[in-house]
């Protein structure tokens, strides 16, 4: 048994695939499996593409355009022994990969909620609305493009708030890496896993806008055809806009870091205002760890995006 999981975990890494097996709960990893359902799939760290690629390169008959990309293949078998988490809107829930990878591809980091019908999560295969609470893209302005430059580069975890004004209830909540190293030759390459959690002390708000999966993304999309060599560029995130947590869907837009970036729910203003001169130009840099340049902007607002990196924006 020891030997098999050391291989599997030497597999995955000179593969470098992943998966999302597990979460962390106040810094304690918890047991794989426990609250993340658990896929089927031979090679569990094969990511998935689109029935549009060509069949050398599709593993195990799991594709972007199908089922399989709501929360892996197979994962709904698992889904009723799986327990669900109880997390306070507001808190933050973290997906952790397995075999103590990393994620060693550039692209974008999402998560995503579902609720459940009749709040029955454990009965829930995932075909409903989903709403986007998060996403990320590039931290490092200075960074390579083709690798750490992106947020998620050499991590071994995702995270996102819930928003505090979810209505109370039974949800998937799905998280999501997608290597776009080969977008360039229109072969995304997208890992998903999805946590069973039931919100309490939440709002009313109303999430939005909702997609549905498969079919929020399409082969045609720009993240799927684009080009992460030649230096930095704006790259558009699939999917819809991040919900605010309002009663509407209003999301906040910016480009931070040559990435289109809509800020997800867990950011908020800082006690930065606007200077009528000096500090940072509009869109430009005014905060985050190691960051030593100006901390005002000289138009608009300084708004967190990440601990890593603020902006200001009109």
């Amino acid at each position: 048994m020891k030997i098999s999981i050391i291989f599997g975990a030497i597999a995955q890494v000179a593969s470098a695939h992943y998966f999302f097996d597990t979460n962390i709960i106040n810094g304690v990893a918890q047991t794989p499996g426990r609250y993340v359902r658990t896929s089927t799939r031979a090679i569990k760290y094969n990511p998935i593409k689109f029935s549009s690629n060509p069949a050398a390169d599709i593993r195990d008959n799991s594709y972007a355009d199908g089922p399989d990309i709501r929360c892996n293949q197979g994962a709904f078998a698992s889904a009723g022994n799986t327990q669900v988490l109880t997390v306070t809107a507001g808190s933050e829930v973290r997906f952790r990969l397995g075999v103590g990878a990393t994620m060693q591809h550039p692209g974008p980091g999402m998560v995503y909620m579902s609720r459940a019908p009749g709040d029955n999560v454990k009965a829930y295969d995932g075909s409903g609305d989903w709403f986007k609470i998060f996403q990320e893209g590039v931290c490092n302005s200075s960074g390579d493009f083709t690798t750490n430059a992106w947020c998620t580069w050499d991590r071994d975890w995702i995270a996102a708030k819930i928003p505090s004004n979810t209505p109370n209830g039974e949800y998937l909540v799905r998280v999501e890496h997608i290597g776009i190293h080969r977008s360039h030759v229109n072969q995304p390459e997208h890992f998903v896993s999805c946590m069973q959690v039931k919100v309490t002390g939440g709002g009313n708000g109303v999430p939005g806008p909702l997609v549905k999966f498969p079919g929020a993304y399409k082969s045609t999309d720009s993240y799927a055809n684009f080009s992460i060599y030649g230096g930095h560029k704006p790259f558009t995130f699939p999917g819809p806009a991040v919900w605010n947590g309002s009663g509407t869907s209003n999301p906040v837009t910016t480009t931070r870091s040559s990435t289109t970036t809509t800020l997800a729910t867990t950011t908020r203003p800082s006690s930065t205002t606007a200077a009528s001169t000096g500090g940072s130009p509009l869109y430009g840099q005014c905060g985050g760890n190691g960051w030593t340049g100006p901390k005002t902007c000289a138009r608009g607002r300084c708004v967190v995006s990440n601990a890593w990196y603020s902006q200001c924006i009109p």
